[in-house]
């Protein structure tokens, strides 16, 4: 088969040239040409499925016919929306022994149960597979194997099998004989993802993407690989623990940010039922700086343990640390706190942290990190079964935050008695066992922390 001529394309704005140059001469960006397919045979652009070329009213599309498959495990399919999608594609990421093979191992199992699976290998050998298999006790599940990576092979095979569920495990090992680049390279892998793509929608079938990432933690490869697929997940956590987190970064067929926690054992990957469990304080009695956040990961209400220490400066210059949360946020608290709270940090050193390796986004956290702050700075303990949530403005004002009567019923559950909440998220029925403290500002935050 001849190979179809290639170009350079832009990065940054999509123009196109004849030749590698170190500088677009469309948009004028340095080292943003990469090579592309430039004159393709038709079939490259067929539709994505049989018929969609004709027109047909919304309202007679039956999507009855296509219900989600469940992977067998619930944390999965929590992330997942409720499960595969028939057609959608999936992409997977995280650090290299985090467990992504043996997720996807474990879930192509309980899939094969009812459902024909295929498990494409590029970096391993059928028997190195089969060998975790044999340490996951899955040495008779249902699941046919293929190591290949060549692309023409895999889709050849796809289609004389007709699976219902594929993982590529992983595509950057994937290759296209009508690219001369070598696998991994930008090319190759937007090429392959595209005609992964194409042929999920055109057969129905579920293709799951395992990505490299890379030293900065995003998915190796061009950024419009995540554009191309329906579901971005992330394996997130130390690899050090034994606790592991999922999040959908992006999810066409569920809510995205959707957490799903799990522990590594011998036997795999479990879910975890009570991830707040993990999150929470495990000191005997109330200790300075720490405070119990009600955060909102996609639909599940969770409670994290925020830990602040503030230091006298050990050197020239006063620092600044947050792990699990935006330092940029932190820098603005403490602006917040010296002007409206009369908290003067300038002289120390500020260290934050979100307890067991969860990453926290919502500014819901803001009111939280804020007490435990000042729970260091004057060593004051706040009560172990005190929840904290809130947005703080630059005024010092709390804000609401969205879905605060879930975050109460979930501490209520864990036994936790008191919250202090801003004064537009109190409930207007009382819940069983739950003092409600609100507040409309930092200082009257700080002042119930004060006693």
């Amino acid at each position: 088969m001849a190979k179809a001529k290639t170009a350079y394309a832009c990065t940054e704005c999509g123009g196109t040239t004849s030749k590698w140059q170190g500088q677009c001469p469309n948009c004028g960006v340095w080292n943003t040409l990469v090579e592309t397919i430039a004159a393709t045979p038709a079939s490259r652009f067929q539709a994505l499925a049989g018929g969609a070329n004709v027109v047909r009213a919304l309202s007679s599309v039956d999507t009855s016919d296509n219900p989600r498959v469940p992977t067998g495990i619930e944390e999965f399919d929590r992330v997942l929306g409720g499960g595969l999608v028939p057609g959608g594609v999936i992409l997977l990421g995280g650090d290299p022994g985090i467990g992504k093979s043996t997720l996807l191992l474990q879930a192509m199992a309980s899939v094969g149960v009812l459902r024909r699976a295929l498990y494409v290998t590029g970096e391993e050998s059928a028997d190195q597979i089969a060998l975790r298999a044999q340490r996951l006790g899955l040495v008779n599940a249902a699941v046919e194997l293929l190591a290949e990576v060549q692309l023409e092979a895999i889709v050849g095979a796809i289609r004389t099998q007709r699976p219902d569920v594929v993982v590529i495990d992983s595509i950057q090992t994937v290759y296209t004989e009508a690219l001369e680049s070598a696998p991994g390279s930008v090319a190759q892998v937007r090429e392959c993802a595209a005609q992964l793509t194409r042929l999920a929608k055109q057969t129905g079938i579920t293709i799951l993407l395992v990505g490299h990432v890379t030293k900065e933690g995003a998915i190796a490869g061009p950024r419009v690989l995540e554009h191309i697929v329906d579901t971005v997940l992330y394996f997130e956590g130390d690899t050090h623990s034994s606790f592991r987190l999922v999040r959908a970064i992006k999810n066409r067929f569920g809510a995205a940010n959707e957490l799903g926690v799990f522990a590594m054992t011998e036997r795999g990957l479990k879910g975890v039922a009570n991830p707040s469990a993990l999150f929470l304080s495990q000191h005997g009695k109330a200790v300075p700086g720490s405070c119990v956040l009600a955060t909102l990961e996609g639909s599940r209400p969770l409670l994290v343990e925020v830990q602040a220490l503030v230091d006298p400066v050990q050197g020239a210059l006063a620092r600044r640390v947050a792990v699990g949360l935006d330092p940029q946020r932190l820098a603005l608290l403490l602006a917040v706190l010296h002007r409206h709270g009369g908290v003067e940090t300038a002289g120390q050193d500020v260290f934050v942290n979100a307890v067991g390796g969860v990453r926290i986004g919502e500014p819901a956290a803001d009111l939280a990190i804020s007490m435990a702050i000042y729970s260091s700075f004057k060593n004051i303990a706040l009560d172990s079964k005190s929840l904290v949530f809130g947005e703080i403005g630059l005024a010092g004002e709390i804000r609401p935050v969205q879905r605060g009567q879930e975050r109460l019923r979930e501490a209520a559950k864990l036994g936790f008695h008191r919250a202090v909440i801003p004064a537009a998220n109190k409930p207007k029925q009382r819940i069983d066992g739950m003092e409600i403290v609100a507040v409309e500002r930092i200082n009257e935050a700080l002042d119930h922390l004060r006693g």
